[in-house]
């Protein structure tokens, strides 16, 4: 259940603002050690036909990451501020994630250990979460496939999330969009204090690390980062849909969800092997035509920021009267997203 809402006042702000600034120098300091320990025992991500980086860089940056989130919802469960239950026991599980996805970096794990794992940890979360009072699919589905539908929709978002982390500063961008717009609708507008809060940490911890993956990236975030990030910010989606608001539950994620979508599908029908490392998706597309990786990225970025506004929108539109807004603000941020993927898609050098 969540926990009284501590207002949004001068003092709450202050509270809110310290939170994201601790999360990101935490991170940051953090990052820099991590680096230097990844480095001396060579955990390096080494340029292959299929890479888009062409020099040896760090990767394991995420250990940073999930240090300073998991300790910030530490700090704010003592501090009675985050409910212990889910928050904790979610934390745990991305913990766990976190330690079999940095062996996964280390040496390589089967693609069924993996996936299962992924599915263990996102069953339980969907055990911890779903309320029948405040179903995922609002009321659509009879609670067992309203369940089955959650799962599933978890284990697709953690999965994607961690295909999509293939440029410099993606992932920690889509983090930042999706954490900052999960946070001000739950917290900042519903008032529902837990989950969201933890939303304030990784937001700053996003804010952190992109100061040292932004291009020229000095560290990647590896597996042991983008794929307990994704099934953390699938937790915060999806406490959103429970919210009810499920069209800011969509279009947050929705470039992510597009281009993973798509991307592997048309390899499925190729008859490519999905789970295996490619560079079709359509911002390594852009990048192979000759796009930085900052362009591509920063471009992601803003899309973010106009999708956390058109999530704001679809929230905030019913209620002053306007139930139509949330179709409107769906097609717009498809239209948006549809762009930006034709850009990606057709995109050529810029001229000197």
């Amino acid at each position: 259940m969540d926990m009284a809402p501590a207002g949004l006042g001068w003092s709450g702000l202050l509270r809110d603002a310290t939170i994201v600034a601790a999360a990101a120098l935490a991170t940051a300091a953090l990052t820099g050690g991590v680096r230097r320990w990844l480095l001396r025992r060579q955990v390096l991500d080494r340029p292959n036909e299929r890479s888009s980086h062409k020099a040896p860089t760090p990767r394991g940056g995420g250990i940073a990451v999930l240090a300073a989130v998991a300790s910030a919802g530490g700090v704010l469960i003592a501090l009675g501020w985050l409910a212990p239950l889910p928050a904790a026991v979610l934390l745990a599980l991305g913990l766990g994630l976190a330690a079999l996805s940095f062996i996964d970096d280390l040496r390589g794990l089967p693609a069924f250990s993996r996936l299962l794992a992924h599915a263990v940890a996102a069953a339980a979360g969907v055990a911890l979460l779903l309320d029948p009072a405040r179903p995922f699919a609002q009321g659509l589905l009879p609670p067992w496939l309203d369940a089955a539908a959650a799962f599933v929709t978890w284990l697709w978002f953690l999965n994607l999330f961690n295909f999509m982390d293939g440029i410099d500063g993606i992932a920690g961008s889509e983090t930042l969009a999706i954490a900052a717009g999960a946070t001000a609708l739950g917290y900042g507008l519903a008032g529902a204090q837990s989950p969201f809060l933890l939303g304030l940490a990784i937001t700053g911890a996003a804010l952190g690390f992109l100061a040292w993956n932004w291009h020229p990236a000095r560290i990647f975030l590896g597996d042991v980062g983008s794929v307990p990030l994704g099934y953390l910010l699938g937790w915060l989606l999806l406490a959103l849909a429970q919210e009810g608001m499920w069209a800011a539950a969509v279009i947050l994620p929705l470039y992510y969800l597009a281009d993973a979508t798509i991307t592997i599908l048309r390899r499925a029908a190729r008859g490519e092997r999905v789970w295996e490392a490619h560079r079709s998706h359509f911002y390594q597309r852009a990048v192979q035509a000759g796009w930085s990786h900052a362009a591509v990225a920063g471009r992601v970025l803003a899309t973010g920021g106009a999708l956390v506004g058109l999530s704001i929108a679809a929230e905030t539109a019913p209620v002053l009267g306007h139930p139509w807004a949330r179709w409107a603000c769906l097609a717009a941020a498809s239209v948006l997203v549809a762009a930006l993927l034709r850009w990606m898609a057709t995109a050529r050098p810029r001229r000197a």
